[in-house]
């Protein structure tokens, strides 16, 4: 997956909104204002994504391109490194699981919001 097919299979999300809030080159992805993934736009070197902490510890054991989240809380992120070989299937699963975490998380107001 190259950065442009990341960035428009995150804004194919309902709600879904980019921007800058960091620098000029960390693209956040953001449902509501709150953020679901992040990735260097000059480099794309690999992608911060949210998770439940038990799917966390067994996306970093089962695979070597996930790590724990650079600058972020490592319980609830991780990076997933790209370099060429992730298959496209697995980054768009957890794009998917990232963004349904923080929708979940959602008060009742936003999600009425978010669906209207």
């Amino acid at each position: 997956m190259n950065i442009e097919s990341f960035r428009e299979y995150c804004l194919s999300k309902k709600g879904a909104t980019e921007e800058f809030p960091l620098d000029n080159n960390t693209l956040v992805f953001k449902v509501i204002g709150k953020m679901f993934a992040l990735t260097d736009v000059e480099a794309f070197e690999g992608i911060n994504l949210k998770v439940a902490p038990e799917d966390g510890v067994e996306l970093r054991d089962k695979y070597s391109f996930i790590k724990p989240a650079y600058h972020m809380n490592k319980k609830h992120w991780v990076t997933v490194v790209m370099h060429g070989s992730v298959p496209d299937r697995l980054i768009k699963g957890l794009i998917d699981n990232s963004y349904d975490l923080v929708v979940l998380k959602l008060t009742k107001s936003e999600k009425l919001a978010l669906n209207s």
